[in-house]
């Protein structure tokens, strides 16, 4: 593989801890409407479109139908990133992020003014697919950003706790979008279907003025600046990456594997498949996201800490154990259909996987040297969302093998724990040949 230059500069821009809370907390903000949005159309596909935008299928076909749209926001992430990753590493951290977020709060809200199947048909799915897919451009490109513009003003050494606290938006933005819809779920179920479950989209709309008030406030990056002032930019930073950096990159999608994947078949898949084969009341599923978002928050900063004195590498790999190592048990107490089992075993699952993706930010922030981050931060981490975008579909699918059995859709929580394990272990090892390779350039100047 062709080594590009360390991920860590032999000489940075000056930075303070100051400042870089600000930053983190205005990046944090962006992801947390992110998954808010991300999170709440995933919880709607397995509940929601699949009764009112697909109607025209058997219950079954129609969930997979619903499940297959919440994948093509996935499928267009990696695209976004390319997109993205060109504005941020051409043009600046800033002017992307702006765009990104703006992108994704109009098109959440917009998804809960659609009329469903019966109000205009065919239309019905297909604008929902495409308001999908203006999400999946405009995520391709958010948390890449935020990672990056993150780390860059942050200390060096205390890179992870600030990553980390970008990382805290995944569970907040689950806890908001969880809550708004355990509260609409108390409505009638005639009412729901009629407009409760709307009200949740419609509500990205405020939360997106708040979002864009705060990060209006936020500076371009000092290491950008820097990259500008020694015009050491990469024209099409793509194609550099995929030259330079491509082993790098597979590292990167890896690593980044369970934190995404892991994460939808904790919550997407369970809510889907509690629902509908163990015929539990919905509002349990949702309910042990609830309890898993507020557990999820202080495993992130915790995790980001750890992850100061022992690597992000090695953080990843003792997450991705520990999750396959549980997976069996926590499918065999979500089987047993008790709503303190479930609860339990969704929590329990979604930590494990927080301790990897507390510490992807970092790892794939120093798999990349500054000219080439924001393209090979998006694209890693989006190239695993795309794979992972249809792992409930899959994990579906799966359980014919065994008259609705749950044992299939465990092996591929496993497959991707192992994955990540991998990906971690390999990145641990680029990361420190980078830092000492630093370490020797600022000995040598």
């Amino acid at each position: 593989m062709s080594r590009p230059d360390p991920a860590v500069p032999a000489r940075g821009p000056k930075v303070n801890a100051a400042d870089a809370g600000r930053i983190a907390f205005a990046a944090f903000v962006g992801t947390a409407l992110e998954w808010y949005d991300y999170f709440l159309f995933g919880t709607a596909a397995a509940l929601v479109f699949n009764r009112l935008f697909f109607t025209d299928l058997d219950p079954s076909a129609g969930l997979m139908a619903s499940l297959a749209t919440f994948g093509v926001g996935f499928a267009a992430r990696p695209i976004g990133a390319l997109i993205f990753g060109y504005v941020g590493d051409r043009y600046g951290r800033r002017p992307a992020l702006l765009t990104t977020i703006v992108m994704i709060g109009c098109a959440t809200g917009l998804i809960g003014v659609i009329p469903d199947y019966l109000a205009i048909g065919i239309a019905a799915p297909l604008l929902l697919a495409v308001l999908r897919l203006l999400q999946g451009l405009a995520v391709g490109g958010e948390w890449g950003g935020a990672i990056t513009i993150a780390i860059e003003h942050a200390p060096e050494r205390q890179r992870a706790r600030y990553a980390a606290l970008v990382q805290v938006g995944s569970p907040v933005g689950t806890l908001i979008s969880s809550a708004a819809f355990a509260a609409v779920l108390l409505l009638p179920a005639a009412e729901f279907d009629a407009w409760g479950w709307r009200l949740p989209f419609l509500a990205a709309f405020p939360l997106l003025g708040i979002a864009l008030y705060i990060r209006l406030k936020v500076e371009e990056s000092p290491v950008f600046q820097e990259l500008v002032e020694m015009e050491d930019r990469a024209k099409v930073p793509a194609l550099a990456l995929f030259r330079e950096a491509g082993g790098r990159l597979a590292v990167a999608v890896a690593a980044a594997l369970l934190g995404v994947g892991g994460f939808y078949m904790m919550t997407t898949f369970v809510v889907s498949y509690a629902s509908t084969v163990l015929e539990v009341d919905r509002q349990v599923a949702v309910n042990a996201t609830l309890v898993a978002a507020v557990l999820q928050i202080a495993t992130t900063l915790v995790a980001g800490r750890v992850a100061e004195r022992f690597g992000p590498g090695r953080m990843t790999v003792i997450g991705a154990v520990a999750t396959g190592a549980a997976a069996f048990p926590l499918f065999w107490l979500i089987d047993t259909g008790a709503p303190w089992a479930i609860t339990v075993a969704v929590a329990t699952g979604i930590c494990l996987i927080t301790l990897a993706y507390a510490v992807t930010g970092t790892l794939l922030a120093d798999l990349f040297p500054p000219r080439l981050r924001y393209s090979g931060v998006s694209l890693g981490y989006n190239l695993a969302g795309t794979l992972s975008g249809f792992l409930p579909l899959i994990a579906t699918a799966l359980l014919a093998v065994d008259d609705g059995a749950s044992w299939p859709a465990v092996l591929v929580l496993i497959g991707i724990c192992a994955v990540t394990a991998l990906g971690g272990a390999a990145g641990e090892r680029i990361r420190a040949k980078d830092i000492r390779a630093a370490a020797d350039a600022r000995t040598a100047a």
